[in-house]
């Protein structure tokens, strides 16, 4: 099992969530460059343009590790980056976990991804001007979970920890991207997690998702805010050991 953590994470999101799965499978946990202990020195801005750099690496680390019919969870962005890995190499993962994917977060039509572009251009342009300002007030929204400050202050801590430089490029990368092609053509079954309430990835989100993937089951949650491996890992695990 690979698990891959969304934007302002790193690994450590996941430590009440795998564990319950090694003594079956081989758990795999990364960071992506930039955030947690990878290496800064491999970033480079010219290359992490779009998510299919991220899902290259992701690629690389399962090559290397022989990774072959594997499950991959991935949460937020971390899911749309698992989604481009196993289009590109289907034998790579036999399953996918999605918990709170969006392929496009700005709505367009009939599309409704929770935000408008002005919307977006606004969160961009507050982590422009105050980094560790706007981490302080986007890490409990993206939480949830009001009466748990613990939660929102984790996310916020591991917000403040990235480089800002990194963390302004992946946003643009993460909240710009547009993949709503790219998932009638997911070649494997697939679990979309979706919670209740979730500020950052609507209902309408996870339904489409799920509708646009040949082999796309939905299964919403009770948990509420966007981070349910964080916020509820029993009820996430509960569902993912159901999938399996």
């Amino acid at each position: 099992m690979v698990f891959a953590h969304g934007f302002g994470c790193d690994q450590t999101i996941w430590r009440y969530v795998a564990p319950a799965f090694e003594d079956r499978w081989r758990v795999i946990l990364l960071d992506h460059v930039g955030a947690g202990s990878s290496r800064l020195d491999a970033y480079d801005p010219a290359r992490y343009t779009t998510l299919d750099a991220y899902a290259t690496d992701l690629l690389e680390v399962c090559a290397a590790l022989a990774v072959t019919g594997g499950v991959f969870v991935g949460h937020s962005v971390g899911a749309m980056i698992g989604v481009l890995a196993a289009i590109a190499e289907p034998d790579r993962f036999e399953r996918l976990v999605l918990i709170g994917p969006s392929p496009c977060y700005v709505d367009d039509g009939d599309y409704v991804g929770g935000f408008s572009r002005q919307d977006i251009d606004e969160l961009l342009a507050a982590m422009d001007d105050n980094y560790l300002g706007w981490s302080s007030a986007i890490g409990p929204t993206i939480v949830g979970n009001a009466e748990r400050p613990e939660l929102g202050a984790e996310l916020t801590n591991s917000l403040c920890a990235t480089d800002p430089d990194i963390a302004r490029q992946f946003a643009r990368v993460t909240f710009l991207s547009d993949n709503r092609a790219d998932l009638p053509r997911v070649p494997a079954p697939t679990l979309v997690l979706q919670c209740s309430d979730d500020p950052i990835a609507p209902a309408s989100v996870g339904a489409y998702v799920a509708q646009a993937i040949p082999d796309g089951t939905l299964r919403r949650l009770r948990a509420t805010g966007h981070c349910p491996h964080l916020s509820a890992p029993a009820e996430t695990v509960a569902a993912i050991e159901e999938f399996l």
